[in-house]
This record gives structure tokens, sequence and C-alpha cells, in this order.
């Protein structure tokens, strides 16, 4: 009897260890944002219908600047990691200057925002004179520190798609080339919604 109860013990023992050794880690929101630039990220041209590819890259951008904004404008601005976090929001532009991040800090320093969420996210086309421009329209829901809801703001942003092939497959690497920008005129080319 003794040694029923003591193979059980060693199989539960066993079972517990192969049960803790099994779990997953994910990393943490925290990690995957410090982590999080806009370096050896390139995305594949044929996966996806172009309109859902630009959407889906567009959004998960979006929320990754104004996660890296808040960050940021949580800290001292002068230290260390702030400087390392300025320099990652600057990787998420082609050619960033000292006014690129001048009207989304102004507008989340005013309203002491902690979190911002993108709700939805529509991509066009605009022509302005010969060039035709892309943009993207998206709500942002602003957040205080105790996650109360400061306001839904439309904003606009335009970007760029930056071919990089990388063993001659068709490639892009996206950028910002201005956020919370205005709308150049209404009529416009859409070319899809992301909800």
């Amino acid at each position: 009897m003794k040694r029923i109860n003591n193979f059980l013990i060693f199989t539960l023992l066993m079972l517990a260890f192969v049960a803790c050794n099994n779990k997953k880690t994910e990393p943490s929101d925290l990690d995957k944002l410090r982590n999080s630039n806009n370096t050896n990220k390139t995305y594949p041209a044929v996966q996806m219908d172009s309109a859902q590819v630009i959407n889906f890259i567009t959004k998960q951008k979006v929320q990754e600047l104004l996660d890296l904004s808040t960050l940021y404008l949580s800290g001292n601005r002068n230290t260390e990691i702030d400087t390392v976090i300025y320099s990652q929001m600057k990787g998420y532009f082609h050619k960033p200057d000292s006014l690129t991040f001048k009207r989304l800090f102004k507008e989340m320093d005013s309203m002491k925002v902690k979190t911002a969420k993108v709700n939805s996210l529509e991509v066009y086309k605009d022509v302005y004179q010969q060039d035709t421009l892309d943009f993207a329209k998206f709500s942002v829901e602003y957040f205080d520190n105790k996650n109360k809801s400061l306001g839904i703001f439309e904003k606009n942003a335009q970007y760029i798609l930056v071919s990089a092939p990388i063993k001659f497959k068709k490639e892009f690497k996206f950028y910002f080339l201005d956020f919370y920008s205005k709308p150049l005129k209404k009529d416009s080319t859409r070319l899809g919604v992301n909800k």
C-alpha cells in the first residue's frame, strides 16, 4: 500500500513538473512595445488583398506610434530610456524633423492622455496637383490615468510605402510622412475600411 501511495505522489509531482514547464510565456505588452520599432519589418506583397494589407499595417503602425507616444510623455523626457523611445518613434517616419511630433505631443499633453486606442481606420488616396498621396483617416480614443475615456477624435496621417526587395521578393516598408495631418481636399478614392 505504501508503494502505491509513493507511486501516486511521484506521478502527481511529475505531472505538475511537466505542466509547469509546458506553459508558454507570452511577452507582456510593455515588452512588445519596448521591442517595437520600424526596422527589420517587411511585409510580403502577395499574402492578402492589397487594401486589406495596407489597412492592417496602417492600423498597426498608428497604434504602435500612439503607444510609444504615451509611454514617452509619461516619462521625464530627459532620461536615457526616453531618448530610446523617442528614437524608436522617429523610426516610423520617412524623414523625421523637429516638428514631427509637435501636434501629437501638444494634444496629448493638454488632455493628460495616458493611453490611446485606434477604433477604426480607413485608407484612401488623394490627388494633389499631379501626385497621388496615401492617407489614413482614423478615430482614436484617449484615456486618462483612471482609464476613463477623454473622447474619440478623428485624425489623419499621411504615409508612404517604400520598396524594400529582399531575396528577390517584392516587399515594402511602411513610413509616415505626416502624423495628425489635415486632408488636402474632400474628393478622394477610398480603398477600404477596417473597424
